[in-house]
């Protein structure tokens, strides 16, 4: 493989693996403050790229304000999955794997509403973004290396995302909030926090990182479909657990390495291989650090 083939793979692989990154921090988030995985995510992904295709199609709404609606609406289910889904088992103290079934039970119907959706406004179940709502001649970085400027787009939206994020996580009233109720809930009531009111920004931000991955993911590949969100839930998983449980740059480091391997097995092996050799990749880092890259080994989530 020459340098510039080198270098254009990375370019891609980059693009991939910020729409991975922003659907780990998805996981991240909810599972760094409530300490529960929130498997109803990958619907939330799909949400996204659901509602944005909508606005486009059905009501001509601009690329810009259509991003930002998908996010807004993704974070909008977010924060009814807190309150029916997870809510009512917690103030039960009913144990964490009863909330981890009653995301998958979200999921199903969020898909299955999703799958009606399609049906009655398509007569199927896939849908295309228009042609020509992204340019689509490549852009030359010189060297005989050019990019798509859909991946540029990605490249440069997701990582203003995850900045602001970092931000608002550490240097805001909120992100101090968020962080006293990953570490310990009950004394962050004492402090006076409104811990409620904290899960439903959480579960907020988490849709509209997961909301606003979907829609990049779906003008990536230009086609949506209800069962995308299962497509990559179990390789966003992966990122999570590679960078490390409840850690936001544990999540960004995570989808940028799964993304690597994905993107270059396919040029040693072939597509094939891909999803195999990122689970070799995901094994091995188990075995040898099981807290992940940037986790904890006495795992506090805060």
């Amino acid at each position: 493989m020459t340098t510039a083939q080198l270098l254009q793979q990375l370019i891609n692989a980059l693009s991939l693996g910020t729409i991975y990154a922003l659907f780990a921090l998805g996981y991240a988030l909810v599972f760094s403050v409530l300490g529960v995985l929130n498997l109803a995510h990958s619907a939330v992904f799909t949400s996204g790229a659901v509602i944005g295709l909508l606005l486009i199609i059905e009501w001509n709404v601009p690329l810009p304000l259509a991003f930002l609606g998908a996010m807004l609406g993704a974070g909008l289910l977010g924060i009814v999955l807190e309150l029916v889904a997870f809510r009512p088992l917690r103030r039960r103290n009913a144990p964490r794997i009863s909330q981890l079934i009653s995301s998958i039970g979200a999921a199903l119907l969020i898909v299955n509403l999703t799958q009606l959706i399609f049906v009655n406004l398509f007569s199927t179940t896939e849908a295309y973004f228009p042609r020509g709502l992204i340019p689509e001649a490549p852009i030359q970085l010189g060297a005989g290396i050019s990019a798509q400027p859909i991946n540029l787009i990605i490249l440069v939206v997701s990582l203003v995302l995850m900045v602001l994020l970092q931000v608002l996580v550490r240097r805001t009233k909120v992100g101090r909030q968020m962080r006293a109720v990953a570490f310990n809930q009950r004394t962050a009531r004492l402090l006076g926090i409104n811990v409620s009111r904290v899960y439903l920004l959480t579960f907020f931000l988490a849709g509209m990182f997961g909301g606003a991955g979907g829609l990049l993911y779906g003008l990536a590949f230009t086609r949506v479909t209800p069962f995308m969100g299962q497509d990559i839930a179990l390789v966003g998983l992966t990122a999570l657990v590679l960078g490390g449980l409840g850690s936001i740059p544990g999540a960004v480091l995570g989808g940028f390495l799964v993304a690597m391997f994905q993107t270059f097995s396919i040029v040693i092996g072939g597509s094939s291989y891909r999803n195999a050799l990122v689970f070799i990749l995901f094994f091995l880092i188990l075995l040898a650090r099981p807290q992940g890259l940037l986790g904890q080994r006495e795992q506090s989530r805060a």
